[in-house]
């Protein structure tokens, strides 16, 4: 297996994957939506191939001259691209990662406590707002019956510099940028609740080994180490030399991050544990802290 296709090379999860399967002397091909960056990518090493991933033709073509797909495009809610890539590789055997998002643990609540941690052995029932994104995880899982060796990797927060084009991540990057223009790191409601974290290194790595090991119809959740929105916040005031971290209604995040990016990115809890993935793939996660980080 050494032809592997990454959606959404261009960011910063895709484009760090990438990095590391050269590194391993994989033969790595980009779908990109135009050709802006491909000299940049083909500089890299990398194959692109211009289209739509809403062509089914395309994908199709795509999927047939390679031995996997990493699917890393901002849509893990969009059921029209994951349902198109289990059709390309039905009865292939080929293999199928996909990039979930840990808000489906999330219960809207409001910058409130709640340190229930969750493994994948636990059946979720996800508030409405995530229970499409629960859905097409366990359709690309069951996928596993028509000869795709489909794999579902979970990622919580991940912070820190990426290896592609792309080097930021969404959630802290926001949340600096944010605290900047309030003057002081900013956190939503009491700022209590807990998101688990991962570095985007220690992710990467997670993709290859995978790739490498992991059966057919295999969910991962990705975490090593957790903290509260205040602490982050409190973090980002000491290091910006900003005013001391000030709370911010609920309400004020969904204003400036969409009802998803306040309600779920920033004021739910999202808490798990990558025991999982420690024991049957052997990762082994370098990086601890978040905070330090910041």
């Amino acid at each position: 297996m050494k032809r592997i296709l990454i959606t959404g090379i261009t960011g910063y999860i895709g484009g760090t994957v990438a990095k590391k399967l050269l590194d391993k002397n994989y033969t790595v091909i980009g779908l990109i939506r135009n050709d802006v960056q491909a000299k940049e990518l083909e500089a890299a090493g990398i194959e692109t191939i211009v289209g739509n991933i809403h062509d089914e033709e395309v994908l199709q073509s795509a999927i047939s001259n390679a031995d996997a797909i990493i699917h890393n495009a901002d849509s893990a809610d969009d059921a029209y691209v994951a349902d198109s890539i289990v059709k390309a590789l039905e009865g292939s055997g080929k293999t199928f990662i996909f990039t979930s998002g840990s808000a489906i643990f999330g219960g809207k609540e409001n910058g409130e406590k709640n340190d229930f941690v969750f493994t994948e052995d636990i059946p979720l029932q996800p508030r409405l707002e995530m229970a499409s994104r629960v859905l097409i995880n366990q359709h690309i899982l069951q996928s596993a019956r028509k000869n795709v060796r489909s794999i579902v990797i979970v990622p919580t927060m991940v912070y820190g510099e990426g290896l592609g084009i792309k080097k930021d991540s969404i959630q802290v990057p926001a949340l600096i940028n944010f605290s900047k223009e309030k003057g002081f790191g900013a956190y939503f409601g009491k700022g209590e609740n807990i998101w688990s974290n991962v570095h985007i290194e220690d992710l990467a790595d997670l993709y290859v080994l995978a790739l490498e090991k992991a059966k057919a119809g295999s969910l991962y959740y990705a975490e090593n180490g957790s903290s509260t929105i205040k602490n982050l916040a409190e973090r980002i005031s000491e290091r910006y030399e900003l005013l001391p971290a000030q709370s911010v209604t609920v309400q004020e995040a969904v204003n400036k991050f969409g009802p998803a990016g306040g309600y779920f990115g920033f004021a739910s809890n999202s808490l798990c544990n990558a025991d999982k993935a420690r024991t049957e793939l052997n990762w082994k996660p370098q990086h601890q802290s978040i905070e330090q980080y910041i």
